[in-house]
């Protein structure tokens, strides 16, 4: 009996801990949640945009065609998603109030944002990061530059 609880107890110290799985990295024609619906996210290695639509076989992640793209409503997934703002053309995203909301309990919501300051550039970032599994709100600066979304997030803005 005690060489049982023994190798129990041994085997128990060996295994390996679980780590919190990372989230699934959206591909075209890999499904989405329903709860992402109209949402975009850019992958990292993509050169587009895709959108999390809904259809007879259930909500799954497309590529977006148009050239400009912006939408209320993105996603973000483990490596930081860079966007631009109102601060250059073609902005995919607007400034105004945003909520993030962590897709997983462990996860944290984060933003560095970088302003144009007319006849200077760009300005000093500005940083934000929330709690793990708690909602963020932030404000998406006017003339804004750019964005780096982080955690595993639906950002959504709140005024439209």
């Amino acid at each position: 009996m005690r060489f049982v609880v023994a190798a129990v107890a041994v085997a128990a110290v060996a295994l390996p801990a679980v780590a919190a799985a990372e989230p699934v990295v959206p591909q075209p024609g890999l499904p989405c949640g329903a709860n992402l619906g109209d949402a975009m996210t850019w992958p990292s290695d993509g050169t587009a945009p895709l959108a999390c639509v809904g259809g007879p076989a259930g909500y799954q992640w497309e590529t977006v065609d148009s050239p400009y793209p912006i939408s209320d409503r993105w996603v973000s997934f483990g490596p930081p998603m860079k966007l631009h703002g109102e601060g250059l053309r073609n902005a995919a995203i607007k400034s105004g109030d945003w909520t993030a909301t962590p897709l997983d309990p462990d996860s944290r919501c984060g933003a560095e944002q970088l302003a144009v300051i007319p006849g200077v550039g760009a300005g000093p970032p500005q940083d934000v990061e929330g709690e793990p599994g708690q909602p963020l709100s932030l404000q998406v600066v006017p003339l804004l530059f750019s964005i780096e979304m982080t955690g595993n997030c639906l950002w959504q803005k709140v005024t439209p």
